[in-house]
């Protein structure tokens, strides 16, 4: 009995399917067979009718052929899926002699692109590239650097902290002291890479990137550290760019020194350079021998100096953008200038 009712439910979906052209009428016929309500659902449910020497026998007919009534199905459906599609395709018009539209090519972020060349530029002069944490320890951030624990310097650097004694580096000056601790001069590095402090507005992001660099050697004088930046501005902003040296403090270097080029957006003076015509790039000076102190240097016999630049500034000034935050927007249009 139970074989010949299977029988007839096999026979009766070939039937249906052929009239199946849909999927919607698909789903409707594979619920007349194997749904909630379908013929071979309720055969299971009537199992527990049978005698219990048929039920075994009775299960693995049914569960055979809802295998092979869901196989069936399965095949019509992928049967629909590509007529359909061929019948999309027939409908839709195709020029193959058309060029080809190109996937949009990426390019490289403009602080990057900066960034690089400005490592590129001072490798070329004999600098060979330091890297350090950006969690850094409150030492080698501040102490080692001739700033102590309640130095007045400490103010200008707005410090995110994580602990008393770590912080998120504010430079990458804590590169040349993890340097000089485990290298003898001389010492030629420059240490690019992110730095972090509390400040936001037009000129200043909470994140921005810096290139430090460090040279000692024997001999090494403030008319070295002069030709090395003068150099750099030449090769970055064009060779006929004026530079200037101002006296100013910095910790770590004595005497120190900010660095200031020509305005690159006027010639008279304009409220970028604030109508001096001039703009600060970096600070410099000789390394303070209290710096060399902590690495055990010898101060009668070597010398050397420093110099950091942020390398967003170095960027506003040679695109001429004067909001640094336009470069960490990521305003597509923005970027594609770039590429």
């Amino acid at each position: 009995m139970m074989e010949e009712t299977l029988k007839e439910i096999r026979n009766q979906i070939d039937s249906d399917l052929e009239g199946v052209s849909t999927e919607a009428d698909l789903v409707r016929v594979k619920a007349g067979y194997v749904g909630k309500k379908g013929s071979l659902t309720q055969l299971l449910k009537s199992m527990k009718d049978l005698p219990k020497e048929e039920r075994r026998q009775a299960g693995i007919l049914i569960n055979a052929t809802k295998n092979e009534i869901e196989e069936l199905i399965e095949k019509r459906s992928d049967e629909i899926k590509r007529k359909i599609m061929d019948e999309k395709l027939l409908e839709e018009a195709t020029d193959f002699t058309l060029p080809g539209r190109g996937m949009p090519v990426g390019a490289k972020h403009p602080i990057t692109q900066v960034m690089e060349r400005i490592v590129y530029d001072f490798e070329r002069m004999g600098f060979e590239v330091a890297e350090g944490p950006e969690v850094e320890l409150d030492y080698y951030n501040f102490e080692a650097l001739n700033i102590p624990k309640n130095h007045p310097a400490r103010d200008m650097q707005d410090t995110f902290y994580i602990t008393d004694d770590m912080v998120l580096r504010t430079h990458t000056s804590p590169v040349q002291i993890r340097i000089m601790q485990t290298q003898q001069p001389p010492v030629k590095i420059i240490a690019p890479g992110k730095v972090y402090r509390c400040d936001s507005d037009v000129s200043h992001t909470p994140m921005f990137h810096q290139i430090e660099g460090l040279l000692v050697d024997k001999g090494i004088t403030f008319g070295n550290l002069k030709s090395v930046i003068i150099q750099f501005v030449k090769l970055t902003f064009g060779e006929g760019t004026n530079v200037r040296f101002r006296p100013s403090f910095f910790p770590f270097t004595e005497p120190s020194a900010e660095v200031d080029i020509e305005c690159q957006i006027c010639s008279n003076g304009c409220r970028v350079c604030k109508g001096t015509g001039w703009l600060e790039i970096m600070g410099c000076g000789m390394v303070d021998p209290a710096v060399f102190s902590s690495v055990n240097y010898n101060t009668d016999i070597y010398s050397g100096f420093a110099f950091g630049m942020g390398v967003e500034r170095i960027a506003m000034l040679k695109y001429g953008i004067n909001d640094i935050r336009l470069f960490f927007e990521n305003d597509v249009r923005f970027l594609r200038q770039f590429v």
